[in-house]
């Protein structure tokens, strides 16, 4: 019998795919996957949300719950600079900010050094005649003739989008609101971001550069979000999209075409939060989130069952390791390495002759070797379907036909040139791909001084059940977990995100109650404002109040909350107390003699917490192998026992070697592993000792 209504979905899409959930309030769910449309996301979008409907027997009527999206447009319009002229409207004096950046060097003994291209160039940058203090004060007014001769000049030159970033506008912002009014009157048709607005926070190069990227994606995210609110609604979908963001919270679309910055690590954060989600409902206090997908991989660490919000990460770095080596975006965003390894990343031989996999990747078009679409050169995925790890018939439970013979002709190139067969060639990508990706999570750990060592690790991604059972072994970890809907996981924590919306705002220094007091109701105003629009009361808001809090003098600033509104009590002794304690975690000592000063004040909005549990896909009684496949492990092939995930019950164990698939993804157990199945549906691979 069909019921009708208590549907919702989620849809995510990646460099290379395009995941959907569609959920029903009974918990039983649908999921599919198609490859990302780069000439139209919503093709792809659509694709999704057609097929699973159909599976599911519902209509557009039916969905009266909520639909969330995570989207790449945002990262993809900075990555590939296919966005539209922008210009960055400068005090006088500071046309440079983004080409001198913070005057450091990321490597001090590298006389080539490289940056990323500034993402406005110097040629639309313009002074402006105006000056507001370090105490916020306004000692020049903008000069209206002059702002409405420029509008006139960036209309001629072709400008889309302006970014506005003035000296000191982070403690007041009335001459870019200004300039903002009258650009608008005189080009109503430019897109305008005003520093003050999208990031009031101290630094002047962060905050122009973050202004920068918001007003260069916002006349391609803006048009993509109407347009995706549009086609639902024509279609007969009454509820109104959520958009993941960086954060880890899911806002409305008005707010996130005006923060379109705010998106540039959508879906990454998507899985960082699912990753939050289990550790909390097995019960774990500490996990490494393991997302790999065709395009990349994401890592992310798992502390207290949440993870890290950093309020400044880079995008477009020259070197993925090198801090400093892109550009610095100062929001809220979850803190996590992504690094250019998944499925569809290219293998090559460098001039030294070394075998070499990313971060170049063949994506959706035309993806790998194997998925027959025109691609040419040998990708992760046709080294996973030449050592056997894949089924080339069942690959995406058959609706999609895998070509091995083309995978082959792909490595052979390769092979030749290394003087090795093609499938130790592929085994060879296997390996340096996970090594890659075990590298780079040993990096973030160890730059935020914690120990992974045997640390659990929950798989997913479409790519991620493949390999992570090695990635594990290079890490020290024993345990690896690999969740109901792994290759879709991402979109599926998009529908397990609280509402959410971070705000911070500069001040001029030391604490000031009054002016505290003002900032803090001004926040809470606006990101109560955001959260009614993305459908949530007053009344199931709650606000986390914090700050970032240095000693006077220093340059760099711990983040600490608050138990409740400061202002109330003004106790500088327990804000002292609470910014040591945090400072000493970090930094290893006190001192207590030295003055103390708030740099910005910060309020986290949420929505009420979100529970959405799906029905384990467990079968009555342990299921047999399907099959047994030769697979390539440490050289010769050997038989490994084929089961189907949906033929598993609770409670039935495999050795490894030993192959688990699903119609999205498959699961690789390594030799001296043991996977068995618990009630929740996960599959826990466990290092034999």
């Amino acid at each position: 019998m069909k019921l009708m209504g208590g549907y919702s979905f989620a849809v995510d899409i990646g460099g290379t795919f395009t995941d959907i959930v569609l959920r029903h309030q009974d918990g039983r769910t649908w999921v599919d996957k198609t490859l990302t449309t780069y000439g139209d996301l919503l093709d792809g979008f659509f694709t999704a949300v057609d097929a699973s409907m159909a599976r599911a027997g519902a209509t557009p009527a039916d969905v009266d719950d909520v639909i969330v999206h995570a989207t790449t447009v945002v990262t993809n319009a900075v990555l590939t600079r296919s966005g539209q002229p922008t210009a960055l409207l400068v005090t006088e004096g500071f046309k440079d900010v983004l080409y001198i950046r913070d005057e450091h060097r990321y490597d001090m003994f590298d006389p080539q050094i490289e940056y990323a291209e500034p993402i406005v160039p110097r040629a639309l940058t313009w002074g402006i005649s105006e000056r507001t203090l370090a105490d916020g004060s306004i000692a020049t007014e903008v000069d209206e003739a002059q702002i409405s001769a420029l509008a006139q000049e960036m209309k001629s030159k072709g400008v889309v989008a302006v970014a506005v970033c003035l000296l000191n506008a982070y403690v007041n912002g009335a001459n870019e609101r200004r300039i903002r009014d009258i650009l608008t009157e005189h080009a109503p048709g430019l897109y305008v971001s005003i520093s003050s607005e999208v990031a009031p926070q101290i630094r002047e190069y962060p905050r122009a550069a973050t202004t920068a990227l918001n007003a260069y994606t916002r006349p391609i995210t803006e048009p993509y979000l109407t347009r995706l609110s549009q086609e639902l609604k024509s279609r007969g979908y009454a509820s109104r999209p959520l958009i993941m963001m960086s954060n880890g919270g899911v806002l409305g679309t008005e707010t996130a075409s005006r923060f379109p910055v705010r998106m540039m690590e959508s879906g990454p954060a998507a899985g960082a939060l699912v990753a939050s989600y289990y550790a909390e409902r097995l019960g774990l206090d500490r996990l490494l989130s393991f997302d790999m997908g065709g395009t990349t991989a994401k890592a992310c660490l798992i502390e207290d069952r949440k993870p890290t919000v950093t309020g400044l990460f880079e995008v477009d770095r020259m070197y993925r390791f090198k801090a400093g080596s892109g550009m610095p975006v100062i929001i809220p965003a979850i803190d996590m390495i992504e690094i250019g390894a998944g499925g569809g990343s290219l293998a090559s031989v460098d001039a030294l002759g070394l075998l070499k996999v990313g971060p170049r990747s063949a994506g959706s078009e035309p993806g790998p070797a194997c998925y027959g679409r025109g691609g040419e050169n040998p990708a992760v995925t046709d080294a996973d379907l030449v050592l056997g790890l894949l089924d080339a018939d069942n690959f995406l439970g058959g609706d999609m036909q895998l070509d091995k013979a083309a995978s082959e002709a792909a490595i052979k190139p390769l092979a030749d040139r290394l003087g090795t067969s093609v499938p130790q060639t592929a085994r060879g990508i296997f390996q340096v791909v996970n090594e890659s990706m075990a590298a780079a999570a040993r990096a973030h750990a160890t730059d935020r001084g914690i120990d992974y060592r045997g640390m659990p690790v929950l798989a997913f991604g479409g790519a991620g059940p493949v390999h992570a059972c090695h990635v594990a072994e290079l890490l020290e970890s024993t345990t690896v977990i690999y969740p109901p809907l792994a290759s879709v996981l991402s979109a599926f924590g998009t529908l397990v995100t609280p509402v959410r919306f971070d705000l911070a705002r500069g001040t001029a220094g030391g604490i000031d109650w009054k002016a505290a007091e003002a900032t803090y109701a001004d926040m809470a105003s606006e990101a109560g404002i955001a959260l009614e629009a993305a459908g949530c009361a007053p009344d199931e808001i709650t606000y986390i109040y914090g700050a970032d809090m240095r000693y006077a003098g220093q340059q760099n600033e711990v983040t600490i909350d608050f138990d409740g509104d400061p202002t109330g009590k003004q106790d500088i002794a327990s804000m002292r107390e609470s910014f040591e304690t945090s400072y000493e975690a970090q930094y290893g000592l006190r001192l207590p003699n030295m003055k103390i000063e708030v740099v910005a004040w910060r309020i986290s909005a949420l929505g009420p917490a979100v529970e959405r549990h799906g029905i384990p896909d467990l079968a009555d009684k342990a299921g047999d192998p399907k099959g047994h496949r030769p697979v390539f492990i440490a050289g010769a092939p050997e038989p490994v026992a084929v089961y189907d995930r949906s033929a598993l019950a609770a409670g039935q164990v495999m050795d490894g070697p030993v192959i688990i698939e699903e119609r999205e993804t498959t699961i690789f157990i390594l030799p001296g592993w043991t996977a068995s199945v618990a009630k929740n549906g996960c599959i826990t691979a466990e290092r034999k000792e």
